[in-house]
Protein backbone atom coordinates (compact mmCIF):
# COMPACT_ATOMS: atom_id res chain seq x y z
CA UNK A 1 0.00 0.00 0.00
CA UNK A 2 1.48 3.43 -0.92
CA UNK A 3 2.88 5.56 1.87
CA UNK A 4 3.51 9.27 2.03
CA UNK A 5 7.15 9.89 1.04
CA UNK A 6 9.66 11.32 3.46
CA UNK A 7 9.62 15.10 3.75
CA UNK A 8 11.52 17.54 5.96
CA UNK A 9 10.65 16.69 9.59
CA UNK A 10 7.18 17.94 10.36
CA UNK A 11 6.83 19.94 7.13
CA UNK A 12 3.37 18.72 6.19
CA UNK A 13 2.23 18.72 9.81
CA UNK A 14 3.43 22.30 10.23
CA UNK A 15 1.54 23.28 7.10
CA UNK A 16 -1.61 21.53 8.33
CA UNK A 17 -1.81 23.46 11.60
CA UNK A 18 -2.26 26.69 9.62
CA UNK A 19 -5.80 25.56 8.74
CA UNK A 20 -8.02 25.89 11.84
CA UNK A 21 -10.98 23.95 10.46
CA UNK A 22 -8.89 20.79 10.17
CA UNK A 23 -9.02 20.38 13.95
CA UNK A 24 -12.57 19.03 13.65
CA UNK A 25 -13.16 18.59 9.90
CA UNK A 26 -11.77 16.34 7.18
CA UNK A 27 -11.48 18.57 4.12
CA UNK A 28 -11.44 16.53 0.88
CA UNK A 29 -13.03 19.16 -1.38
CA UNK A 30 -10.12 21.29 -2.59
CA UNK A 31 -11.35 20.61 -6.13
CA UNK A 32 -14.28 22.91 -5.23
CA UNK A 33 -12.90 25.12 -2.47
CA UNK A 34 -9.64 24.88 -0.58
CA UNK A 35 -9.59 24.89 3.20
CA UNK A 36 -9.16 28.34 4.77
CA UNK A 37 -5.74 29.01 6.28
CA UNK A 38 -5.25 31.35 9.20
CA UNK A 39 -3.39 33.67 6.80
CA UNK A 40 -6.43 33.98 4.51
CA UNK A 41 -8.80 34.48 7.43
CA UNK A 42 -6.54 37.25 8.73
CA UNK A 43 -6.30 38.86 5.29
CA UNK A 44 -10.10 38.99 5.01
CA UNK A 45 -10.26 40.61 8.43
CA UNK A 46 -7.67 43.16 7.26
CA UNK A 47 -9.91 44.04 4.33
CA UNK A 48 -12.88 44.51 6.64
CA UNK A 49 -10.81 46.72 8.92
CA UNK A 50 -9.64 48.82 5.96
CA UNK A 51 -13.30 49.61 5.25
CA UNK A 52 -14.04 50.37 8.88
CA UNK A 53 -10.92 52.40 9.59
CA UNK A 54 -10.12 54.14 6.30
CA UNK A 55 -13.34 54.05 4.28
CA UNK A 56 -12.01 53.82 0.73
CA UNK A 57 -8.22 53.22 0.74
CA UNK A 58 -7.85 52.63 -2.99
CA UNK A 59 -4.06 52.73 -2.93
CA UNK A 60 -3.99 49.97 -0.33
CA UNK A 61 -6.52 47.91 -2.26
CA UNK A 62 -4.67 48.24 -5.56
CA UNK A 63 -1.50 47.15 -3.77
CA UNK A 64 -3.27 43.93 -2.77
CA UNK A 65 -4.38 43.32 -6.37
CA UNK A 66 -0.80 43.83 -7.54
CA UNK A 67 0.48 41.57 -4.74
CA UNK A 68 -1.85 38.80 -5.89
CA UNK A 69 -0.78 39.32 -9.51
CA UNK A 70 2.91 39.20 -8.55
CA UNK A 71 2.47 36.09 -6.40
CA UNK A 72 0.63 34.25 -9.17
CA UNK A 73 3.26 35.24 -11.73
CA UNK A 74 6.00 33.91 -9.46
CA UNK A 75 4.06 30.69 -8.88
CA UNK A 76 4.00 29.84 -12.60
CA UNK A 77 7.32 31.38 -13.66
CA UNK A 78 5.80 34.29 -15.57
CA UNK A 79 6.41 38.04 -15.62
CA UNK A 80 3.91 40.25 -13.85
CA UNK A 81 3.01 42.02 -17.10
CA UNK A 82 1.94 38.65 -18.52
CA UNK A 83 -0.85 38.30 -15.93
CA UNK A 84 -4.35 39.74 -16.23
CA UNK A 85 -6.60 39.79 -13.18
CA UNK A 86 -10.10 38.58 -14.12
CA UNK A 87 -13.17 37.48 -12.20
CA UNK A 88 -13.26 33.79 -13.18
CA UNK A 89 -11.85 31.25 -15.62
CA UNK A 90 -14.83 31.69 -17.96
CA UNK A 91 -14.05 35.38 -18.32
CA UNK A 92 -10.44 34.56 -19.07
CA UNK A 93 -11.47 32.07 -21.73
CA UNK A 94 -13.88 34.55 -23.30
CA UNK A 95 -11.25 37.27 -23.41
CA UNK A 96 -8.91 34.97 -25.31
CA UNK A 97 -11.58 33.69 -27.71
CA UNK A 98 -12.83 37.20 -28.47
CA UNK A 99 -9.44 38.29 -29.80
CA UNK A 100 -9.11 35.50 -32.38
CA UNK A 101 -10.19 35.75 -36.02
CA UNK A 102 -12.15 32.56 -36.64
CA UNK A 103 -12.72 33.29 -40.33
CA UNK A 104 -9.05 32.75 -41.06
CA UNK A 105 -8.59 29.52 -39.10
CA UNK A 106 -11.89 28.23 -37.72
CA UNK A 107 -10.68 25.14 -35.84
CA UNK A 108 -11.09 25.05 -32.05
CA UNK A 109 -10.12 21.77 -30.40
CA UNK A 110 -11.51 20.91 -26.97
CA UNK A 111 -12.35 17.71 -25.10
CA UNK A 112 -15.29 16.08 -23.35
CA UNK A 113 -13.18 16.32 -20.18
CA UNK A 114 -13.26 20.13 -20.33
CA UNK A 115 -15.13 21.93 -17.56
CA UNK A 116 -18.49 22.98 -19.09
CA UNK A 117 -18.16 26.66 -18.15
CA UNK A 118 -15.05 26.93 -20.35
CA UNK A 119 -16.45 24.59 -23.01
CA UNK A 120 -19.55 26.78 -23.30
CA UNK A 121 -17.35 29.79 -24.07
CA UNK A 122 -15.82 27.85 -26.94
CA UNK A 123 -19.24 26.80 -28.26
CA UNK A 124 -20.43 30.41 -28.21
CA UNK A 125 -17.66 31.23 -30.70
CA UNK A 126 -19.44 29.21 -33.37
CA UNK A 127 -21.54 32.33 -34.00
CA UNK A 128 -18.31 34.07 -34.97
CA UNK A 129 -17.23 31.28 -37.31
CA UNK A 130 -15.41 28.87 -35.01
CA UNK A 131 -15.74 25.15 -35.66
CA UNK A 132 -15.49 23.29 -32.37
CA UNK A 133 -14.41 19.66 -32.34
CA UNK A 134 -14.06 17.48 -29.28
CA UNK A 135 -11.50 14.88 -28.34
CA UNK A 136 -13.53 12.17 -26.58
CA UNK A 137 -12.37 10.44 -23.42
CA UNK A 138 -11.27 6.82 -23.41
CA UNK A 139 -11.78 5.01 -20.12
CA UNK A 140 -11.66 8.25 -18.19
CA UNK A 141 -8.62 9.74 -19.89
CA UNK A 142 -7.57 11.42 -23.13
CA UNK A 143 -4.46 9.99 -24.85
CA UNK A 144 -1.97 12.44 -26.35
CA UNK A 145 -2.30 10.83 -29.77
CA UNK A 146 -6.03 11.55 -29.81
CA UNK A 147 -5.42 15.24 -29.22
CA UNK A 148 -2.72 15.27 -31.92
CA UNK A 149 -5.08 13.59 -34.39
CA UNK A 150 -7.67 16.35 -33.91
CA UNK A 151 -5.18 19.15 -34.64
CA UNK A 152 -4.54 20.22 -38.24
CA UNK A 153 -3.67 23.29 -40.31
CA UNK A 154 -7.13 24.77 -39.78
CA UNK A 155 -6.74 24.77 -36.01
CA UNK A 156 -6.62 28.21 -34.40
CA UNK A 157 -6.85 27.34 -30.71
CA UNK A 158 -6.44 24.15 -28.69
CA UNK A 159 -7.90 23.98 -25.18
CA UNK A 160 -6.44 21.38 -22.85
CA UNK A 161 -7.09 21.20 -19.09
CA UNK A 162 -4.14 20.46 -16.84
CA UNK A 163 -6.37 18.05 -14.90
CA UNK A 164 -9.98 17.10 -15.60
CA UNK A 165 -12.52 18.39 -13.11
CA UNK A 166 -14.54 15.21 -13.58
CA UNK A 167 -12.31 12.44 -12.31
CA UNK A 168 -8.92 14.01 -11.63
CA UNK A 169 -7.20 12.58 -14.71
CA UNK A 170 -4.13 14.45 -15.92
CA UNK A 171 -4.39 15.59 -19.53
CA UNK A 172 -1.45 15.37 -21.99
CA UNK A 173 -0.76 19.09 -21.73
CA UNK A 174 2.88 19.28 -22.80
CA UNK A 175 2.41 16.89 -25.72
CA UNK A 176 -0.64 18.83 -26.90
CA UNK A 177 1.25 22.14 -26.78
CA UNK A 178 3.93 20.67 -29.04
CA UNK A 179 1.38 19.27 -31.50
CA UNK A 180 -0.52 22.56 -31.67
CA UNK A 181 2.55 24.72 -32.12
CA UNK A 182 3.76 22.46 -34.92
CA UNK A 183 0.86 23.73 -37.06
CA UNK A 184 0.88 27.30 -35.77
CA UNK A 185 -2.09 26.97 -33.39
CA UNK A 186 -2.27 28.56 -29.96
CA UNK A 187 -2.89 26.66 -26.73
CA UNK A 188 -5.14 27.56 -23.78
CA UNK A 189 -4.55 25.65 -20.52
CA UNK A 190 -7.16 25.56 -17.77
CA UNK A 191 -5.04 24.82 -14.70
CA UNK A 192 -7.84 25.19 -12.13
CA UNK A 193 -7.89 21.52 -11.05
CA UNK A 194 -4.20 21.14 -10.37
CA UNK A 195 -2.27 24.37 -9.94
CA UNK A 196 -1.22 24.74 -6.32
CA UNK A 197 -0.45 21.03 -6.07
CA UNK A 198 1.10 20.27 -9.48
CA UNK A 199 4.13 22.43 -10.33
CA UNK A 200 3.74 24.48 -13.52
CA UNK A 201 6.39 26.58 -15.24
CA UNK A 202 4.86 28.32 -18.24
CA UNK A 203 8.30 28.75 -19.85
CA UNK A 204 8.80 24.99 -19.84
CA UNK A 205 5.20 24.23 -20.78
CA UNK A 206 5.36 26.86 -23.54
CA UNK A 207 1.59 27.42 -23.59
CA UNK A 208 0.15 30.66 -24.95
CA UNK A 209 -2.55 31.16 -22.34
CA UNK A 210 -3.19 29.71 -18.89
CA UNK A 211 -6.06 30.46 -16.56
CA UNK A 212 -6.63 29.59 -12.92
CA UNK A 213 -8.87 30.87 -10.16
CA UNK A 214 -7.77 31.31 -6.57
CA UNK A 215 -10.41 29.42 -4.62
CA UNK A 216 -9.31 25.80 -5.04
CA UNK A 217 -5.75 24.54 -4.71
CA UNK A 218 -4.40 28.11 -4.58
CA UNK A 219 -6.16 28.41 -1.20
CA UNK A 220 -8.08 31.66 -1.81
CA UNK A 221 -11.78 32.47 -2.13
CA UNK A 222 -14.17 32.92 -5.09
CA UNK A 223 -14.24 36.11 -7.15
CA UNK A 224 -10.78 36.32 -8.67
CA UNK A 225 -8.80 34.44 -11.31
CA UNK A 226 -5.60 35.01 -13.24
CA UNK A 227 -5.03 34.82 -16.99
CA UNK A 228 -1.48 34.28 -18.21
CA UNK A 229 -0.88 35.64 -21.72
CA UNK A 230 2.52 34.86 -23.20
CA UNK A 231 4.49 38.04 -23.80
CA UNK A 232 4.69 39.09 -27.43
CA UNK A 233 1.41 37.55 -28.53
CA UNK A 234 -0.60 39.79 -30.83
CA UNK A 235 -4.39 39.71 -30.95
CA UNK A 236 -6.27 39.42 -34.25
CA UNK A 237 -8.85 41.87 -32.87
CA UNK A 238 -9.07 43.87 -29.64
CA UNK A 239 -10.70 42.21 -26.61
CA UNK A 240 -14.47 42.52 -26.93
CA UNK A 241 -15.10 42.84 -23.20
CA UNK A 242 -13.25 45.74 -21.65
CA UNK A 243 -13.37 48.39 -18.96
CA UNK A 244 -11.29 51.02 -17.24
CA UNK A 245 -8.70 48.55 -15.94
CA UNK A 246 -8.05 47.49 -19.54
CA UNK A 247 -6.57 50.89 -20.42
CA UNK A 248 -2.94 51.99 -20.65
CA UNK A 249 -3.68 54.34 -17.74
CA UNK A 250 -6.87 53.33 -15.90
CA UNK A 251 -6.78 56.52 -13.86
CA UNK A 252 -6.81 58.89 -16.85
CA UNK A 253 -10.64 58.75 -16.76
CA UNK A 254 -10.97 59.53 -20.47
CA UNK A 255 -14.39 58.37 -21.76
CA UNK A 256 -13.54 59.20 -25.39
CA UNK A 257 -10.31 57.30 -25.85
CA UNK A 258 -10.02 53.51 -26.05
CA UNK A 259 -6.44 52.25 -25.82
CA UNK A 260 -5.17 48.77 -25.01
CA UNK A 261 -1.78 48.13 -23.39
CA UNK A 262 0.61 45.64 -24.97
CA UNK A 263 0.69 43.68 -21.70
CA UNK A 264 -1.81 41.10 -20.45
CA UNK A 265 -3.68 43.89 -18.69
CA UNK A 266 -5.45 44.58 -21.98
CA UNK A 267 -7.70 41.66 -20.99
CA UNK A 268 -8.84 43.27 -17.74
CA UNK A 269 -12.23 44.93 -17.37
CA UNK A 270 -13.75 46.63 -14.30
CA UNK A 271 -12.79 46.84 -10.66
CA UNK A 272 -11.60 43.44 -9.41
CA UNK A 273 -12.96 41.81 -6.27
CA UNK A 274 -10.84 43.44 -3.61
CA UNK A 275 -11.56 40.98 -0.75
CA UNK A 276 -10.75 38.14 -3.14
CA UNK A 277 -7.43 39.82 -3.96
CA UNK A 278 -6.55 39.99 -0.26
CA UNK A 279 -7.32 36.28 0.09
CA UNK A 280 -5.52 35.30 -3.12
CA UNK A 281 -2.33 37.08 -2.09
CA UNK A 282 -2.46 35.41 1.33
CA UNK A 283 -3.17 31.95 -0.11
CA UNK A 284 -0.31 32.20 -2.59
CA UNK A 285 2.05 33.39 0.18
CA UNK A 286 1.08 30.29 2.16
CA UNK A 287 1.96 28.05 -0.79
CA UNK A 288 5.23 29.87 -1.39
CA UNK A 289 6.56 28.52 1.93
CA UNK A 290 6.72 24.97 0.52
CA UNK A 291 8.64 23.56 -2.45
CA UNK A 292 6.13 22.70 -5.22
CA UNK A 293 7.73 19.30 -5.84
CA UNK A 294 7.32 18.46 -2.16
CA UNK A 295 3.60 19.25 -2.35
CA UNK A 296 3.21 17.16 -5.50
CA UNK A 297 5.02 14.15 -4.01
CA UNK A 298 3.00 14.29 -0.79
CA UNK A 299 -0.33 14.51 -2.63
CA UNK A 300 0.59 11.86 -5.22
CA UNK A 301 1.34 9.34 -2.49
CA UNK A 302 -1.70 10.29 -0.44
CA UNK A 303 -4.03 9.95 -3.44
CA UNK A 304 -2.43 6.58 -4.17
CA UNK A 305 -3.08 5.51 -0.59
CA UNK A 306 -6.71 6.59 -0.91
CA UNK A 307 -7.12 4.78 -4.23
CA UNK A 308 -5.76 1.56 -2.72
CA UNK A 309 -7.88 1.73 0.44
CA UNK A 310 -11.06 2.56 -1.50
CA UNK A 311 -10.47 -0.41 -3.78
CA UNK A 312 -9.80 -2.59 -0.74
CA UNK A 313 -13.25 -1.88 0.77
CA UNK A 314 -15.08 -2.47 -2.52
CA UNK A 315 -15.51 1.10 -3.79
CA UNK A 316 -15.07 1.79 -7.52
CA UNK A 317 -12.44 4.46 -8.23
CA UNK A 318 -13.11 6.32 -11.48
CA UNK A 319 -9.69 7.98 -11.55
CA UNK A 320 -6.49 6.60 -13.07
CA UNK A 321 -4.51 4.49 -10.61
CA UNK A 322 -1.00 5.76 -11.42
CA UNK A 323 0.24 9.20 -10.26
CA UNK A 324 1.58 9.98 -13.73
CA UNK A 325 -2.03 9.97 -14.99
CA UNK A 326 -3.84 11.27 -11.90
CA UNK A 327 -3.95 14.75 -10.41
CA UNK A 328 -4.78 15.58 -6.78
CA UNK A 329 -8.21 13.94 -6.92
CA UNK A 330 -9.64 10.44 -6.57
CA UNK A 331 -13.24 10.05 -7.73
CA UNK A 332 -15.50 7.13 -6.91
CA UNK A 333 -18.62 6.02 -8.75
CA UNK A 334 -21.87 6.08 -6.80
CA UNK A 335 -25.55 5.92 -7.81
CA UNK A 336 -26.36 8.91 -5.55
CA UNK A 337 -23.19 10.95 -4.96
CA UNK A 338 -25.07 13.98 -3.57
CA UNK A 339 -26.69 11.83 -0.89
CA UNK A 340 -23.37 10.19 -0.11
CA UNK A 341 -21.70 13.62 0.21
CA UNK A 342 -24.48 14.73 2.57
CA UNK A 343 -24.03 11.62 4.73
CA UNK A 344 -20.27 12.25 4.91
CA UNK A 345 -20.87 15.92 5.73
CA UNK A 346 -22.92 14.84 8.76
CA UNK A 347 -19.70 13.20 9.94
CA UNK A 348 -17.73 16.40 9.18
CA UNK A 349 -16.07 15.00 6.07
CA UNK A 350 -16.32 17.53 3.24
CA UNK A 351 -16.35 16.13 -0.30
CA UNK A 352 -17.53 17.28 -3.74
CA UNK A 353 -20.15 15.38 -5.79
CA UNK A 354 -20.32 15.90 -9.56
CA UNK A 355 -22.59 13.96 -11.91
CA UNK A 356 -22.30 10.26 -11.10
CA UNK A 357 -19.06 10.63 -9.14
CA UNK A 358 -18.02 11.66 -5.66
CA UNK A 359 -14.77 13.61 -5.86
CA UNK A 360 -12.18 13.33 -3.07
CA UNK A 361 -9.36 15.80 -3.46
CA UNK A 362 -6.12 16.21 -1.54
CA UNK A 363 -3.73 19.01 -0.67
CA UNK A 364 -0.54 19.32 1.35
CA UNK A 365 -2.63 19.84 4.48
CA UNK A 366 -4.21 16.38 4.19
CA UNK A 367 -2.71 13.24 5.71
CA UNK A 368 -3.39 9.53 6.08
CA UNK A 369 -5.69 10.08 9.04
CA UNK A 370 -8.06 11.92 6.68
CA UNK A 371 -8.17 8.94 4.35
CA UNK A 372 -8.67 6.54 7.25
CA UNK A 373 -11.55 8.66 8.60
CA UNK A 374 -13.14 8.60 5.14
CA UNK A 375 -12.81 4.82 4.89
CA UNK A 376 -14.36 4.32 8.34
CA UNK A 377 -17.25 6.67 7.48
CA UNK A 378 -17.92 4.95 4.17
CA UNK A 379 -18.05 1.62 6.00
CA UNK A 380 -20.67 2.98 8.40
CA UNK A 381 -22.75 4.52 5.60
CA UNK A 382 -22.64 1.44 3.38
CA UNK A 383 -23.71 -0.71 6.31
CA UNK A 384 -26.92 1.28 6.90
Amino acid sequence: MPTVPAAPPGAADSFRVRFPSLKDTVHLASCSQGAMSEHVLTALQEFQWSLRDRGAPWGEWMAQVDAARAAFAAHIGARQDEIAVVSCASEGAYQVASTLDWSRRPGLVSTDMEFPSVAHVWLAQERRGAQVRYVPERDGRVPAEDYAAAIDDSTNLVSVPLVSYRNGARLPTAETVRAAHAVGARVFVDAYQGLGVLPVDVRELDCDYLVCGALKYLLGVPGIAFLYVRGGLRDDVDPQLTGWFGRVDPFSFDPRHLDFPDTARRFETGTPSIPSAYAAAAGLRTLADVEPKEIEAHVDALAGYAHARLTEIGETPASPAGPERRGPQVAIADPAPDALAAALAERRIVTSPRGSLLRLSFHYYNNRSDVDALIDALGEIRAL
